[in-house]
């Protein structure tokens, strides 16, 4: 009896020995619109007067310092949901210049995860700017361009905007493009402003082709405040970006935001409507069954209860620094937003 139990024990045992177990490396690609993340100084090149201690925002050095603290957290936790760690690659907007991004990182929050930093000055009329922040240990730029978007209004002076950042670089050895936007905001109304997100909705197309043709197999990101719906002209006729992926071809473009869109969620709210003017779209062949390399797993709006006002006729927007002209020390006008990238590892 003793050696048929031994035998029987043997074969459960090597039963289990010869079972796979697949593993998968992640990594969160994420955005940010930092809402006006300005230091304390005036700088006579732009108009940041209110953003000051003399000015109408009364932004002193304590409310700075707690919105890089802000700002710090939500970033550390952005995607925590599926991947235990910080983002790897982060595009951000609304910050003044290079200084406040070395002040961000450098937060307790983030200072332990090694950060890099590309950022261009733009010349917006603000100063505001869009940046890239990267892991070092996970993402390598090794090469990276600022874009600029020249735009004319009807009497033909100029409106000054932010750039569009372009960044090539190696993702665990995986070579990987992130374009990071602004585009204009719409001000005046959405009509009116309509022609300037459609211009810049052709810069991205061209920077997009212009990459393509060096390197037809590229992958790309494309991430931002579009200041856009998924379902509004500059994506759907200029980029034609694609809602469905069984749609796609080699040459298309993938939004998966377009289905929450769709469901009522959004990354901001005005006059009780939902908008999802931060997005996240990508070129179709990061749609990859294989998972050999980098590919598309799921998309997510960063919606935690302390980013929401809790009260009022806000409840539920984003909480933001300012409102209706007061500071109430929030945190931003609009939820962040990130993606997953998976391939498979080694057991």
């Amino acid at each position: 009896m003793k050696q048929y139990l031994f035998c029987f024990i043997l074969f459960i045992h090597v039963g289990l020995l010869s079972q796979k177990t697949t593993t998968y490396q992640v990594r969160t690609i994420a955005f940010y619109n930092l809402e006006n993340l300005f230091d304390t100084k005036n700088d006579t090149l732009i108009f940041d007067d209110d953003r000051t201690p003399a000015g109408k925002d009364h932004w002193t050095e304590e409310r700075y310092l707690m919105k890089i603290e802000q700002m710090s957290k939500v970033i550390s936790e952005i995607g925590s949901t599926a991947n235990t760690t910080t983002p790897d690659v982060i595009g951000v907007c609304e910050v003044e210049n290079l200084s406040v991004l070395q002040d961000l990182i450098a937060h307790r929050n983030l200072e332990p995860f090694n950060y890099g930093i590309i950022h261009f000055d733009s010349p917006d009329e603000r100063g505001i700017d869009v940046a890239l922040l990267y892991k070092k240990d996970a993402f390598i730029p090794v090469n990276f361009n600022s874009h600029r978007l020249l735009l004319f209004n009807l009497d033909g002076k100029r409106n000054y905007t932010r750039d569009q950042l372009i960044v090539e670089g190696l993702l665990d050895n995986e070579k990987i493009y992130f374009l990071v936007n602004h585009w204009p905001s719409r001000s005046g109304g959405e009509a009116r402003s309509r022609p300037f997100r459609l211009a810049a909705a052709k810069l991205n197309k061209r920077i997009i082709d212009s990459v393509r043709r060096q390197d037809k197999d590229a992958k790309l990101i494309s991430m931002g405040d579009f200041n856009d719906d998924p379902v509004d002209p500059s994506f759907k006729k200029i980029l034609k970006v694609e809602r469905d992926y069984k749609n796609l071809d080699s040459l298309s473009l993938y939004g998966p935001m377009e289905k929450l869109f769709k469901k009522g969620r959004g990354s901001l709210a005005y006059r009780d409507k939902w908008n999802l003017f931060d997005q996240l779209y990508m070129t179709s062949n990061l749609i990859n069954d294989s998972k050999q390399s980098y590919s598309f797993w799921k998309v997510g709006i960063y919606t935690p209860n302390y980013l929401m006002d809790t009260k009022g006729k806000y409840k539920g927007y984003p909480l933001r620094t300012y409102a209706g002209g007061s500071y109430v020390g929030g945190y931003s006008d609009h939820f962040p937003i990130y993606l997953y990238l998976i391939k498979k590892s080694n057991p």
